[in-house]
């Protein structure tokens, strides 16, 4: 049976998931904010669930590898079930606090965390105690490359093989690729390069005038493109241009490829990075949209200082687009060109390998490689051309998957959206709201805007933007594999 094979691993990874609610419950022990006696219970929950799957070792015996089926079983399993610990803390804060909040609402404000979609149920933010705010934070930052891959770097202790597992966890559309021999040195790679780039963007918020716990906070969601934050107003709180730079390079530098980054260190070429087709082209078109969101703010008489335009321009653009979802103003009060236009963004603007979601820069330049290629056919036939990717041939198998996650990618959005104007939701509400799921982004338009949040949808709207953002954070097709009869069988 998959589901006992997969049941030891689960359970290591939710006890150790129930460790990292120690960091918040230090936070809160030392500010002594009113919010100590929400972890404790939270931990000793989490880590007994994580101890009643890991007895299944006895059953299916320690020494198992796990296959490609239970890999994938066990990514949708853990992103299903860590929302679920997750949303024990702030279930019992709220209780705690005499103003409870539903299952549901805390449920999706945790998979927003760890899916880094940025979108919130909660109001008041700036009065909530700061250990809640920084877990709320510190979710995303696990969630941002993957808690998996984490997890990967320790599989090996427990028994079973990682390969599988991180495979079904990474994203883009090329997942064979290994930048280590070993699975296990790719998985801490990575992560290294993640947390000394994180310890840079700490560094830089707190000099840059931040507290130390808002650095840290929105150190977290900045460099998991996540966009959560301790205030109502988002980074439009601290009214700080030097800050909003700072955001804008990391915010650039996170939509890059992690293991391009993992490489160019390890082989001591930054010259790579540069070199790389898809870094160049996130790049090129989150500056350049900046650029025309700009001069629209200007010609339009929205702005009127260029220097200020630019700078608010690049900063919500590069924040929408990367899937961070800061805001510094309501951008939905600029001509309607630019919301739409940083919305659609969001599903191109990051790179594979990065910690951002959507459909990836690199899917779009097979596509487009992948048309002018049949141009080409149509008019010599007999052409022998393979499509390539910074200097790699891409082959028809891996086309063929970016073509299928693309149908499967408009599906879905229609189809949820469909789903929401159901329950009638109005059209742009609905569009905004569940491409704002899926690409893992944050802030919709209308009452789910910048100025507002994702409070006022009832629970069944709240349920479909969940199962939205958990199929964004899969990549869709690693999720609904699951329901296949073809998975099942032997």
């Amino acid at each position: 049976m998959p589901l006992l094979r997969v049941f030891p691993v689960l359970g290591a990874i939710v006890m150790v998931f129930s460790v990292t609610m120690c960091v918040p419950l230090a936070v809160a022990w030392l500010m002594q904010d009113g919010a100590l006696w929400a972890f404790p219970p939270a931990i000793a929950a989490t880590f007994v669930l994580g101890l009643l799957l890991r007895s299944a070792v006895a059953v299916v015996g320690r020494n198992v590898e796990l296959q490609t089926r239970d890999g994938i079983l066990l990514v949708g399993l853990v992103w299903t079930l860590l929302p679920l610990c997750a949303s024990f803390p702030l279930l019992i804060h709220f209780a705690q606090a005499g103003t409870p909040i539903s299952f549901t609402d805390a449920y999706f404000e945790a998979m927003s965390g760890l899916t880094t979609t940025g979108a919130t149920v909660i109001s008041g933010l700036d009065a909530l105690p700061g250990s809640i705010n920084l877990w709320r934070c510190f979710l995303q930052w696990l969630g941002g490359m993957g808690i998996l891959v984490l997890a990967v770097a320790i599989l090996p202790m427990l028994g079973v093989g990682g390969s599988q597992v991180f495979r079904a966890e990474a994203t883009g559309p090329m997942k064979e690729a290994k930048l280590t021999p070993r699975i296990t040195e790719t998985a801490k790679g990575l992560w290294s390069v993640y947390c000394g780039l994180s310890l840079v963007c700490v560094l830089a918020y707190w000099m840059g005038g931040m507290t130390a716990l808002d650095a840290w906070a929105h150190m977290f969601t900045t460099m998991s493109l996540g966009g959560l934050s301790t205030h109502d107003n988002s980074f439009g709180h601290f009214a700080s241009p030097t800050l909003e730079w700072i955001a804008i390079v990391f915010m650039l530098v996170a939509s890059g490829n992690f293991a391009l980054y993992f490489v160019a260190v390890a082989k001591g070429s930054p010259g790579r990075i540069v070199r790389d087709q898809e870094w160049r082209s996130t790049q090129a078109l989150l500056l350049g949209g900046s650029l025309l969101v700009a001069m629209l703010l200007l010609v339009k008489g929205v702005m009127t200082d260029p220097l200020e335009a630019l700078r608010t321009a690049m900063f919500n653009v590069v924040s929408i687009g990367s899937t961070t979802g800061y805001s510094t103003t309501d951008y939905t009060l600029w001509p309607v060109f630019a919301p739409l236009f940083m919305i659609l963004l969001s599903g191109i603007a990051t790179s594979a390998g990065s910690t951002g979601a959507g459909i990836k820069m690199a899917r779009v330049l097979l596509l487009i490689k992948q048309a002018r290629r049949e141009m080409s056919r149509s008019i010599h036939p007999r052409m022998v051309r393979p499509v390539m990717l910074s200097g790699h041939a891409v082959d028809n198998g891996t086309l063929l998957s970016v073509l299928g996650f693309m149908l499967l990618y408009g599906g879905t959005i229609i189809g949820l959206t469909m789903v929401l104007m159901l329950s009638d939701m109005p059209f742009d509400t609905a569009f905004s709201a569940v491409v704002a799921s899926v690409n893992n982004m944050g802030p919709g338009l209308g009452p789910v805007g910048p100025a507002g949040n994702f409070q006022g949808l009832n629970d069944f709207q709240t349920w479909v933007c969940t199962l939205a953002m958990l199929l964004g954070r899969l990549e869709i097709l690693s999720f609904l594999v699951l329901f296949t009869p073809g998975f099942w069988r032997r």
